[in-house]
């Protein structure tokens, strides 16, 4: 007669805590140091293709830590994985797909885990986007006390506009007709903002655009090197070219941006009229906090609504072609 014998190394390390992660990278992101481990190639070079290749924003912020754990359990996932559930409490934040692929967040010890399972590797824009991308800006921004944005920034000489808007309001081919005049990008849909000294960071890395997009892009090489693009789908069902703004064609922020407007594409069409409209400093207020539900609640809101206020305000109307709300942008940001 047999008998079981539990496996002495579960015993001595149930939680996997003394795992060796012998896979490192650092990177300077969002203002701070940031330094990715992993027991995975795999998943590392997640970590690479969304972050290597950016320029440094330093500002002081601490030294960081990702650990990226694989796990081999799991089912795969048909037709698609489930979406992250949002959890938090005991200081830890985190997203949870299900019991096997999840991130959690420490922002006192200035450390986050992401564990994937094998299955979810088939899944890589999923992984990138919904646990390693939390873990990275959830850390960085709590840590550094950071507002977190929904809203694009394009810059010049140092100087940025954010570019705010809904989703489906022309943001992205705005950008994409930005940086065809020549501006700095710093990032299309997430900016992170020092309340105190408006200095906004981001991720410059993707621009995602819808095919259609395609329609207003005349520069033949331009439309190559976008059709030539990975094309993703969101949770909402849109498919989209990934755009790699990397490789030396776009012009990336090479430090944090100073910010000086804030620029509402409105989706109107401006007509005969003017697609800048100046706006008050109550206006302002009044459209910026519609527009950040999240940021309006964290700590630092009062005091970058107050510095906000003192900033230009625009909404910005459709002309005929996106190009023409670029060359608005930029001159605001050359006057």
């Amino acid at each position: 007669m047999s008998t079981w014998r539990p496996d002495p190394r579960q015993i001595a390390d149930p939680f996997a805590e003394q795992a060796f992660l012998p896979l490192r990278r650092r990177f300077t992101l969002l203002g701070a140091e940031l330094e990715f481990c992993s027991d995975s190639a795999e998943l590392l070079a997640l970590a690479d293709e969304a972050y290597a290749g950016l320029p440094a924003h330093a500002m002081g912020g601490p030294a960081l830590q990702v650990e990226l754990r694989l796990v081999q359990e799991g089912a795969e996932f048909s037709p698609e994985p489930p979406s992250a559930r949002m959890l938090g409490g005991a200081g830890l934040l985190g997203a949870a797909m299900d019991a096997n692929n999840l991130a959690l967040v420490n922002t006192a010890a200035g450390r986050a885990v992401v564990q994937v399972s094998r299955a979810l590797l088939a899944w890589p824009y999923h992984v990138r986007y919904e646990l390693i991308e939390f873990a990275v800006f959830t850390l960085a921004c709590r840590t550094q006390g950071q507002l977190a944005l929904h809203a694009g920034c394009v810059g010049l000489g140092g100087i940025g506009a954010l570019l705010i808007g809904e989703s489906g309001a022309g943001k992205s081919t705005l950008t994409l007709h930005a940086l065809g005049e020549g501006l700095d990008f710093l990032t299309e849909d997430a900016s992170f903002v020092d309340p105190l000294t408006l200095r906004a960071t981001g991720i410059a890395n993707f621009l995602h655009l819808r095919q259609d997009a395609l329609r207003w892009v005349d520069d033949a090489a331009q439309r190559q090197r976008i059709q030539a693009a990975p094309v993703i789908r969101r949770r909402s069902g849109v498919e989209k070219y990934e755009l790699n703004l990397r490789g030396g064609w776009a012009s990336l922020a090479a430090e944090p941006l100073r910010l000086a407007h804030l620029v509402f594409a409105a989706p109107e069409p401006a007509g005969d009229g003017e697609l800048l409209r100046r706006l008050d400093a109550d206006e302002l207020l009044h459209r910026l906090q519609l527009s950040q539900p999240y940021a309006a609640g964290q700590p630092g809101w009062a005091v970058f609504a107050q510095r906000c206020a003192r900033l230009h305000g625009w909404e910005l109307r459709r002309g005929s072609h996106p190009r023409a709300g670029a060359l608005a942008v930029k001159g605001l940001l050359m006057a």
